[in-house]
């Protein structure tokens, strides 16, 4: 915005009286008392305490409350037109928050400390105000950390605040620009909003035309992604629990054809989880010179295909739909998979992406393989759990003993593993026996018929974790059920795994997309036979059906409703209108990540090639339009030099104020018998003030003589007296 010329004598500095009384003795009993420095320091301040709102969830809380402090400490100065404090005074704190700001982050460099130390340097900038210079300093300040916030979140309500907040700034520096009298505050916001208003179109032409590069225009600091969060390698008690807390969205599906797969069905694959030591689940790791198995997948039907928009996690791996085709295409991104079909990226995903992928819901994986190359899915570690062992046994006992076998107790003993001190169940093919299938039912029977609780608050385990759940405890979430699984099953002799990733969904009725949050990490099993290779089998769903049939929430006990029982019944029903409107948000919100954030160089092009397609047939039409444009532009610049005299709308639109009030101007009544007759209006000092100078300088301005350069000041200054005497 370009600054008007300064005035004659400059303005005392910010918190100080004005230089000079009458006029601007008005504005202030106006401005309630404050004189127009004072009430614009206010503005100002304001506004930067509007820029540093949204950095107080993630800041400090020393730093906001500093932050906080040195803002109401400058207004009391600015209010009570104290002087500043000394530079001896203001060094020393300046110092001290700066130390306070390493020893937080333990640097000074990156997005969280460089975040904090110019939230620091803008309020205390604040009680640096001398001049004229300092004001400008302070508010282009303000609009950098202002920008900063797009560090943290780039949604839809930070965008809303960001434009509340740049109109309040833009008004402070705007009311800095006066040389007469102030318009009020609502006029300049107006003012504020048109200028933004018509700088819109321009913004939204070269957001949706300029050449857009991948990848955004500076690096990110390396701790940029430090605080999202996603699925883990590793899986141990309470890890998914601790996940499954969390409301944020991890990603989110639009099928092909807008009809998705029944909420059962949803087994989102990520990781598969094979070595275990007692507490933790890990990968296996595959050793270095062998050759990757060639797994063997079969298929029927027709694929689903699906598009999914994946937000950042921090993390290298991708939750897929069971069972995933080949890696997709990430623009950025080399993907890898693995012998269990894992699926990742090389780099750990730090951005939002979108890409398209396809899944067979039937599925066989692994049929006909030799058992001796699955043998390291049974192995286990020497000295945990031994009533879990001694458990397995007697399920495998009262499972033979069902089907007439005969009693294979020796075969359940764990026998040495190749390569170091871990052992292996006997594997079924050493001796005839219940199936795979029979002794899991058996496992899941006694889940069933036991007092086990499905919770996300399970006590902590020692060191026979699995043991103290299955005997003590009986009380556990998705992992716990999913590790004493497969560690039965394979004491049992059956091969088994672990898979995590993410079970089910929200449906939005109103865009048909499919909302997978952190709350939806889920652990699953699978075992595996010659014949029908790997078969999905979810623990979860023999203690808790809900979880799987529907969501966590069905699943978990409600809390205490504490007078909000209606609002919750309102939240569950999907038809009432809080369920909608919260569905038309999800919606907007996510149209704001497709066509905003997610707009990049792959989807520029192919909207404008959709939009030259489109008008391609039409170019007679566009080349019409600019020639219409010029001349209405034309007509409008001729219609403007037509119109009355300037000086002469302002006193009629100033008639027509005062006529509305029963003083109408007589014809032959000049300005100065006009002020003499408006002084028995029955109004306000500040009203009466600003109407005897405007007619002051209307006749001034009629009668008297002046320059080029002083008639455009006084007209300025009478159209901000107009207002003042409505």
């Amino acid at each position: 915005m370009n600054a008007t010329p300064p005035p004659a004598s400059p303005p005392a500095p910010p918190g100080q009286p004005p230089h000079a009384p009458g006029a601007e003795g008005a504005r202030a009993r106006w401005a309630l008392g404050l004189t127009r420095d004072k009430s614009d320091t206010l503005l100002l301040l304001a506004a930067a305490l509007m820029v540093l709102a949204p950095h107080f969830l993630h800041l400090p809380p020393w730093i906001s409350a500093l932050a906080c402090a040195t803002l109401v400490w400058r207004a009391a100065i600015t209010w009570r037109g104290r002087r500043m404090p000394p530079v001896w005074l203001l060094v020393p704190v300046a110092l001290a928050a700066m130390a306070g700001v390493y020893v937080t982050y333990r640097t000074l460099l990156g997005r969280d400390a460089g975040v904090a130390m110019l939230v620091l340097l803008l309020t205390f900038k604040l009680l640096e105000m001398h001049a004229r210079r300092d004001l400008f300093v302070v508010t282009f300040l303000s609009f950098f950390v202002l920008l900063t916030s797009f560090l943290y979140s780039q949604s839809m309500p930070t965008a809303l605040w960001t434009a509340a907040a740049l109109t309040v700034l833009l008004t402070a520096q705007q009311s800095f620009q006066y040389t007469g009298a102030v318009p009020p505050l609502r006029q300049r916001l107006l003012t504020t909003a048109r200028l933004t208003a018509l700088a819109a179109p321009l913004a939204l032409l070269l957001f949706v035309a300029f050449p857009r590069i991948q990848g955004p225009l500076w690096g990110l600091p390396s701790d940029a992604a430090g605080g999202k969060t996603g699925l883990g390698d590793t899986m141990a008690p309470g890890s998914l629990a601790a996940l499954a807390q969390s409301d944020e969205i991890a990603f989110r599906v639009r099928f092909e054809g807008g009809d998705a797969p029944p909420q059962p069905l949803l087994y989102w694959r990520s990781i598969v989880l094979g070595d275990y030591d007692g507490r933790t689940w890990t990968r296996v790791p595959r050793k270095r010179g062998l050759e990757r198995l060639e797994v063997a997948v079969q298929t029927r039907g027709a694929p689903l295909r699906y598009a999914v928009t994946l937000e950042p996690s921090n993390t290298r791996w991708l939750a897929l739909l069971e069972l995933p085709g080949r890696p997709p295409h990430l623009p950025g991104h080399r993907l890898r998979d693995t012998d269990e079909l894992e699926q990742f990226s090389t780099e750990p995903l730090t951005q939002r992406v979108r890409f398209t992928a396809q899944a067979w819901p039937e599925y066989r994986l692994q049929a006909g393989e030799q058992p001796q190359r699955m043998a390291r899915w049974l192995a286990l570690p020497d000295g945990y759990n031994p009533r879990t062992l001694a458990l397995a046994r007697q399920l495998r006992a009262a499972a033979s003993e069902a089907t007439d076998a005969t009693p294979l107790a020796a075969t359940a003993q764990a026998r040495p593993a190749a390569g170091g001190g871990r052992a292996a169940a006997a594997s079924p093919a050493a001796a005839p026996g219940p199936s795979a299938q029979q002794l899991s039912q058996a496992v899941l029977a006694r889940f069933r018929g036991d007092n086990y609780r499905y919770t996300l608050e399970p006590p902590l385990a020692g060191r026979h974790a699995v043991d103290e759940f299955l005997f003590d405890s009986q009380a556990g979430f998705c992992e716990h059920y999913a590790g004493a699984y497969v560690v039965l099953m394979r004491a049992m002799g059956v091969h088994a795994r672990v898979v995590t990733g993410y079970q089910g969904g929200e449906r939005n009725p109103l865009d048909r997309v499919l909302t997978v949050r952190q709350s939806d990490a889920h652990a699953w099993a699978e075992i595996w036979t010659p014949a029908a290779g790997w078969q999905r089998v979810d623990p979860t769903a023999a203690v808790a059906p809900e979880r799987v049939a529907r969501n966590l929430a069905s699943a978990l006990p409600r809390p205490a409703a504490f007078g909000f029982g209606p609002l919750l019944a309102l939240q569950d029903d999907p038809g009432s209108w809080l369920a909608q409107l919260r569905f038309g948000y999800a919606a907007l919100n996510n149209s704001w990540n497709q066509w905003v954030l997610d707009y990049n160089p792959e989807r520029q092009r192919s909207f404008l090639e959709e939009l030259s397609a489109a008008v391609a047939g039409q170019r007679a039409a566009l080349l019409a339009l600019p020639v219409a444009a010029a001349l209405a532009l034309a007509a409008w610049r001729a219609r403007r030099r037509r119109r009355a005299d300037p000086l002469a709308a302002l006193y009629a639109a100033f008639c027509r104020q005062q006529a509305r009030h029963g003083y109408a101007r007589d014809p032959a009544e000049g300005p100065r018998a006009y002020a003499e007759r408006l002084r028995g209006m029955p109004a306000s000092a500040a009203k009466h003030a600003a109407m005897a100078q405007f007619l002051h300088l209307y006749g001034m301005l009629r009668y008297g003589a002046g320059g080029t350069e002083s008639r455009k000041a006084s007209l300025a200054t009478l159209n901000n007296l107009l207002p003042l005497c409505r």
